[in-house]
């Protein structure tokens, strides 16, 4: 992308109200209470973020972006339609939690990542913007709710994803699963992609969800092994790993994600690689499908970026990856979890509006 095609997000350092606004966002330490009852993790960033507990603030300094990584402003009438729909509803994306790079362009093809369960998440990862806190009361009509706005929209691909709602005995899958069947009766012709938490390793909430069958089912490691302790306190490597095993023993079309960028080292990525397809191969095969992409610090409040590697190191994750046996690998600076899904689905000879499912 190059600085004739059109605006670009300009970096611009955070105002004071903007400070404020993240640390009502992110009332407690990165990692939240559960993050208490860890044992002191490998590798510690504590004191490269800042610190909300009792003690002056300190955070590393923001490292300039380099020229791959600028973003389109979202515009189009596609855009503006598909947002027009979301506010009138009143359901949450990802897109716009996250601040995702691709949204103009992902909403302009028809492509878009609803968020369910709410817009209040129960576990503070180190590198997510989504709000954390105590969740508001269950909604119900939501499936309904998002189901109808979906067939309003036309797209020819969802991805959902949610909130961890830990405080719930089900972990949110029965919300889960009503979204699932309902927007497959609403929405025949599209495809159906979901991006769900690990439930806390509650494998009966999990099959829940896979009943549903969703056409892929995700789940993001996020990073390296020796990196967990830091970027996903509340969760568990192999438990992650696990997950993707059970999905692919159901004969789902698994699919994670890696961030780069975050502190990791190159061959820790290979060795993630490798874990992912051992550790969930069943009989229907391993994961399908990975993403990579760059990790972008949201706010001074986030565990900082440590590298920007080249879109050409990129590449070679790609390459990587297929040659390890993952079937599709999507990688570059700007790829998020949801970035090219349709594309991916249609890799994978996944049919809209005819059978679903193994």
């Amino acid at each position: 992308m190059s600085a004739t095609d059109g605006p670009f997000l300009a970096p611009a350092g955070p105002s004071q109200d903007a400070l404020a606004r993240t640390l009502a966002r992110h009332p407690r330490p990165l990692g939240g209470d559960t993050a208490r009852a860890l044992p002191t993790p490998a590798y510690s960033l504590s004191g490269m973020v800042l610190n909300n507990a009792a003690g002056a603030p300190e955070h590393a300094a923001p490292k300039r972006k380099p020229p791959w990584l600028k973003a389109r402003v979202p515009s189009g009438p596609g855009y503006e339609r598909l947002r027009a729909i979301v506010s009138e509803h009143r359901l949450h994306t990802v897109c716009e939690e996250a601040g995702c790079p691709n949204m103009g362009e992902c909403w302009g093809r028809g492509v878009a990542t609803i968020m369910i369960l709410g817009d209040t998440c129960t576990r503070a990862c180190g590198f997510c913007n989504v709000k954390t806190g105590r969740p508001a009361s269950l909604d119900r009509d939501e499936p309904r709710r998002v189901a109808e706005s979906l067939r309003l929209m036309g797209l020819r691909h969802v991805v959902i994803t949610s909130v961890n709602r830990d405080e719930l005995p089900d972990g949110g899958a029965g919300i889960w699963a009503e979204t699932i069947l309902r927007t497959r009766d609403a929405c025949p012709g599209m495809t159906i992609e979901v991006l769900t938490p690990d439930f806390l390793g509650d494998w009966a909430a999990l099959q829940i969800v896979m009943d549903a069958r969703p056409d892929i089912l995700a789940h993001n490691l996020e990073t390296v092994r020796r990196m967990h302790p830091a970027v996903r306190p509340s969760a568990r490597y192999e438990r992650s790993i696990e997950f993707l095993r059970r999905v692919k023993d159901a004969g789902l079309i698994a699919k994670t994600g890696l961030m780069v960028g975050i502190g990791e080292r190159d061959d820790e990525l290979e060795e993630v690689m490798r874990d992912v397809l051992d550790g969930s191969r069943a009989a229907s095969g391993a994961c399908d499908i990975l993403t990579i992409g760059q990790y972008l610090q949201p706010t001074r409040n986030h565990l900082p970026v440590e590298r920007f590697p080249t879109p050409e190191q990129f590449e070679h994750y790609r390459e990587q990856g297929l040659a390890l046996g993952f079937k599709v690998v999507e990688s570059g600076p700007l790829v998020r979890s949801s970035y090219h899904a349709d594309h991916q689905a249609d890799v994978l000879g996944i049919v809209r509006g005819g059978s679903r499912g193994g």
